[in-house]
């Protein structure tokens, strides 16, 4: 990391340490902490409820802090994972040194570092989210050869109680901005706290949903981040999360992640964007178009796409999102800057014009630059189990890399405009739907899982797990109901209000 980006860096270890956190090592975490008087530790790691859990150690030595950073500490996992029997429950949580960041809430001084689970015998626990897809991500590199980064867009609803000052009500809010847009200066503060905490975001806006309801105002945000690793691109997403909640109390309002919360307003989605590098270079454009590679990982995302609802779309009310002329998809298809479809190839930026010079008066600059293009998965929601579910899509790449017939499937399977245009009918009877409720999502999940332990990817105690969990909602003909009776659907939306 060089002078330029310690300096502009936010991150109190990254000023201090004056290096990238990749490389922080135990000592590096020991002398800022003796430096900084920093008094308590926090192990923080995901649950099976998608939620971070908080460990907390009081510093009173060095010699102390120097062994939990060494060490770790013993965790009760059968009262974090369902798949653990409470017979053989024990677990190992151990620090990863490069995750610490200051928690910018703690009145005394704390750092927070981010842990990963292991076994009695001290090897990764294989059923752990984190390691499944650790898995993943290696079972891509040795496949392919390739590099897999990602990025997530996080969309949420604050809820506070109405009020008429600038009044709002049941407007599209896409970009708004104050005094319109009632809570700006908290989404911004938050992303300065996400950036503090080694978040990399991209940015941040005032989203579509905006609405009153029963004496409360609804308005949705969006925080979307940079590409990167997929462990990172989860685990920038938990702490947004952790922190928004944090912060909600302060601005005495509520913030919720659920796919659903009014049956006849947008709902909030988490869209993954993705791609593929190959030596530091993306390889989904190829001579100015979109490459064979990118068509191929296409089409191994969608024919996993109904498999992957199974961790993307984790409750009932996720499928009410799900339906047609919700700028969500339904049908399992593909299409550029199409909001229909499961995968979308958004507007990447196009080779060879420099739209800055022209926009300001021939301002010269680098005359080469690197493709911008992804592909964005439009399917998984906030309920999502993230690591298992982008574990499911770089399974998905995988597939389709290595497909028969991957390149007609493409053609076949592309939407050249919004599928439910009248000129769609007879394409639209072509293709698969996507499942419409919790019990169909699990028989996908079952159905595709050769696909998803291939390389000891899944355990099939987690797959068998998650499909239980899925069928216990016994939901098959809820959606139906919960559309024409919004008395039971409230209930059902307030019971998944803070899902994950």
């Amino acid at each position: 990391m060089n002078d330029a980006e310690v300096l502009m860096n936010p991150n109190d270890l990254v000023q201090f340490l004056k290096k990238n956190p990749e490389y922080f090592t135990k000592d590096d975490i020991l002398r800022f902490c003796e430096e900084n008087h920093v008094e308590m530790v926090n192990f923080r790691y995901a649950g099976g409820d998608g939620k971070l859990k908080t460990l907390n150690f009081a510093v009173s030595s060095k010699e102390q802090l120097d062994t939990i950073l060494s060490e770790g500490e013993r965790v009760d996992g059968s009262k974090l994972f369902s798949f653990i029997e409470a017979d053989s429950s024990d677990l190992y949580v151990i620090p990863r040194y490069g995750t610490a960041f200051m928690d910018p809430f703690a009145e005394a001084k704390t750092l927070n570092i981010l842990c990963s689970y292991y076994d009695g015998n001290g090897h990764p626990l294989a059923s752990s989210p984190e390691h499944i897809l650790r898995q993943a991500e290696a079972s891509f590199k040795k496949h392919t050869g390739m590099e897999f980064k990602c990025l997530g867009e996080l969309e949420y609803y604050i809820i506070s109680k109405e009020e008429t000052f600038y009044h709002r009500s049941n407007r599209i809010g896409y970009h708004e901005s104050g005094p319109f847009c009632r809570f700006c200066e908290m989404r911004t503060e938050a992303m300065l706290m996400i950036a503090r905490a080694g978040g990399k975001i991209k940015y941040g806006h005032a989203e579509a949903g905006s609405f009153t309801k029963d004496g409360y105002y609804y308005e949705q945000h969006e925080i979307e981040f940079l590409l990167t690793s997929p462990i990172l691109a989860v685990e920038q997403i938990l702490i947004a999360k952790w922190i928004l909640r944090r912060l909600s109390v302060k601005y005495e309002v509520e913030v919720s992640f659920a796919p659903k919360i009014a049956i006849d307003r947008s709902g909030s989605g988490l869209h993954i964007h993705l791609l593929a590098e190959k030596n530091g270079t993306n390889v989904l454009i190829k001579e100015g178009k979109l490459s064979d590679t990118a068509k191929r990982m296409i089409v191994g995302i969608l024919d996993i796409s109904d498999a992957a609802t199974g961790f993307g779309n984790t409750v009932p009310t996720s499928y009410l999102r799900l339906v047609p002329n919700q700028n969500a998809p339904t049908y399992i298809c593909w299409g550029e800057q199409n909001r229909s479809v499961v995968v979308r190839v958004p507007l990447g930026w196009v080779d060879g014009v420099d739209m800055a010079a022209d926009a300001n008066f021939g301002l010269k600059r680098r005359s080469e630059k690197a493709t911008r293009q992804t592909l964005e998965f439009r399917v998984a929601d906030g309920s999502a189990c993230i690591y298992e579910m982008i574990a499911c899509l770089i399974c998905g790449a995988i597939h389709g890399l290595g497909m028969n017939g991957a390149l007609t499937k493409a053609d076949e399977l592309y939407a050249s405009r919004n599928i439910f245009n009248e000129e769609c009918t007879s394409f639209l009877k072509t293709l698969r739907r996507l499942p419409i409720s919790c019990t169909e999502s699990a028989d996908a999940l079952i159905s595709k899982r050769k696909l998803l332990e291939r390389d000891d990817i899944f355990p099939p105690g987690v797959i068998d797990d998650q499909a239980a969990k899925l069928r216990a909602y016994n939901d098959s003909c809820l959606s139906e109901r919960l559309r024409r009776d919004e008395t039971l659907f409230t209930e059902c939306a307030e019971q998944y209000l803070h899902i994950n």
